[in-house]
C-alpha cells in the first residue's frame, strides 16, 4: 500500500479511537454517549416560613419608590404589572397579595395545613428565587437591586443597605438547620424576642 493511501486510513483510525475515548456509546465511536444521570441533591435545607410571613412578605405589599432611567414612581412588587399572581408580568416569581397570615404558634395549624395556604404559595415562590445561604447570588435580591441582572420593574432598592433589602438578605442567609423543616422553632432566633408572632425581625 502506498504512503498516500496509508495516511488517511491511519488518520481515520486515530479519530475513531479518540471519539471512543470521549464516551462514544457501544462499539460505534460515532454514536451518542450514554444518558447522563445527575446525582440527587443532598442538602435539602429550607428557609424559615415564619420569618418570610412576618418580615419578608410585607415588603412585597409595600408602596416602594421605583427608579427606571430618569423616571421615579411608586409601586408594589405585588402590583398587577409586576408579580401579581393573576396578571403580573414579572416572570416566575408570583405573589398572592390577599394571602392571610397563619398563626404558626397554633398547634392546630399543622405543616400540611399551612402548605395548602396562599401564604405558603408565596413563600414557596419566593424561596424558589433564592440560592439558600447566598443572598448575593439570589434573584429575589439581585433583581430589585438591578445587581448584574435586568429587572423590568426598575431599581427598587438603591443599595444593599436598604432596610428592605437587608431583611431579604438576612432571610436568605439563614436557612434552617439540615434535617429541620421550614416551620422549625430553631428559626425563632431570627426574631427578638425569639417569637415569630411578637418578635421583631432581626437583620444581623
Amino acid at each position: 500500500m502506498s504512503d498516500t493511501l496509508k495516511r488517511p486510513t491511519l488518520a481515520a483510525f486515530a479519530v475513531a479511537a479518540l471519539l471512543g475515548a470521549c464516551g462514544g456509546g457501544g462499539s460505534n465511536p460515532f454514536g451518542n454517549p450514554p444518558a447522563v444521570e445527575n446525582a440527587p441533591g443532598t442538602g435539602g435545607q429550607k428557609l424559615s416560613y415564619a420569618y418570610f410571613q412576618r418580615c419578608v412578605f410585607p415588603i412585597f405589599l409595600a408602596q416602594l419608590p421605583i427608579h427606571q432611567g430618569n423616571v421615579s414612581s411608586i409601586n408594589t412588587c405585588a402590583g398587577s404589572g409586576c408579580h401579581d399572581n393573576t396578571n403580573g408580568a414579572g416572570g416566575s416569581f408570583r405573589v398572592i397579595s390577599t394571602a392571610a397570615v397563619v398563626d404558626v404558634n397554633d398547634p392546630a395549624n399543622t405543616p400540611d395545613m399551612i402548605r395548602a395556604t396562599d401564604m405558603y404559595k408565596n413563600f414557596y415562590s419566593a424561596q424558589a428565587a433564592t440560592v439558600l445561604g447566598a443572598p448575593t447570588q439570589s434573584r429575589l435580591l439581585n433583581k430589585p437591586l438591578v445587581n448584574g441582572v435586568l429587572h423590568g420593574g426598575g431599581i427598587v432598592f438603591d443599595t444593599p443597605a436598604d432596610p428592605n433589602a437587608a431583611v431579604i438578605a438576612f432571610w436568605i442567609s439563614r436557612p434552617v438547620p439540615a434535617g429541620h423543616d421550614e416551620f422549625s422553632p430553631s428559626a425563632n432566633n431570627l426574631f427578638t424576642p425569639p417569637d415569630p408572632i411578637t418578635g421583631a425581625c432581626n437583620t444581623q
